[in-house]
């Protein structure tokens, strides 16, 4: 029996994640002031601390990205890409949510656009795999 390998695209997707991944991991865990300042977020207590904790939570999710893009066979990664595809969807309709209905700053259709295109991809690839 022939194992399945993890396509070159999802490979590619793996490290696009990670280095996103690190940016606004480490921006928002590190400086949230300075990243919430540029997105038009009032920079205050609770709000620094949630952002702090959507770092880290991004952090661990790019962890899993560095340790998947390392991996070959697709039966090691199918979990990852699983979680990958909950975490990436809900981000984004919580997003959407939050900026239709709360009226957040309107520089996070950044990040709707790129959880999006990580939804898109990670789902893509499972289906297809």
């Amino acid at each position: 029996m022939v194992e399945k390998q993890i396509p070159y695209g999802l490979k590619i997707t793996f490290l696009v994640h990670l280095i996103a991944g690190i940016i606004f991991g480490l921006g928002q865990l590190l400086i949230p002031e300075i990243m919430m300042g540029m997105i038009g977020f009032s920079i205050q207590e609770p709000t620094i601390s949630m952002f702090r904790m959507v770092g880290a939570a991004v952090l661990g999710f790019t962890t899993s990205s560095w340790f998947a893009y390392k991996e070959t066979l697709w039966d090691r990664v199918k979990i990852v890409v699983q979680a990958e595809i909950v975490w990436t969807i809900l981000a984004t309709l919580t997003m959407l949510w939050a900026l239709i209905f709360v009226g957040l700053p309107t520089a996070l259709w950044m990040n709707v656009v790129i959880m999006g295109a990580f939804a898109v991809a990670f789902t893509t690839f499972y289906y297809r795999t």
